[in-house]
């Protein structure tokens, strides 16, 4: 066993390989008691001991037994791999759920189908700053380079379109559900 210590130690491929098939089982042992019966992660935990202990070759003492030190870097290793799969999403969020969307109202259907003729008013150059920039996201600067207009240009459009559908839309002011938020709006249109 000494000299197949010493083969994995100078990185000798037969060696590592011999060392691989003897202790692959074992290793994979220390991990289902760990981690439990996953055997994806069972599989990366193998992987990874055998990475981390041809990386830390070197600190092998060839006169002890390879088998406590491998196992002992398979534990380690495997307890991380279930931290890591315990850990929540990135940021720490919490996870996902789906919330219940309820059916909109009547009122707000109204007031939506209101958006939208307020829309279908606008002259077509200003309804389209309106929805590049409130429905797609982009900021004047990359409407401007869209439409290939000037930068005022796109500026002029959407305070006129803004205005326009102010006037319009006045009469919603003094509306019961005048909590319409334009998340809730569908404009039913594709971007140009």
């Amino acid at each position: 066993m000494e000299h197949l210590v010493a083969g994995f130690i100078a990185g000798d491929p037969d060696a590592v390989r011999a060392i691989y098939q003897r202790f692959a089982r074992p290793i994979a042992t220390v991990a289902r008691s760990v981690v439990g019966n996953d055997q994806t992660l069972i599989d990366d935990v193998v992987q990874q001991t055998f990475t981390k202990a041809w990386q830390a070759s070197h600190t092998i003492d060839p006169g002890r037994d390879l088998a406590p030190w491998l196992y002992a870097i398979a534990r380690r290793t495997a307890i991380d791999a279930v931290r890591y799969e315990r850990r929540p999403t990135r940021g720490d969020h919490a996870p996902e759920a789906d919330a219940p969307v309820g059916a909109p109202t009547m009122e707000q259907t109204w007031e939506a189908f209101q958006v939208r003729q307020a829309l279908d008013i606008l002259p077509e150059d200003e309804r389209t700053v309106l929805l590049l920039n409130h429905v797609g996201g982009l900021s004047h600067s990359e409407i401007a380079n869209r439409l290939g207009v000037p930068l005022g240009t796109v500026k002029s459009r959407s305070h006129r379109a803004l205005r326009r559908l102010g006037s319009s839309l006045q009469h919603l002011q003094n509306s019961p559900a005048n909590r319409l938020d334009p998340a809730d709006v569908s404009f039913g249109r594709e971007l140009p």
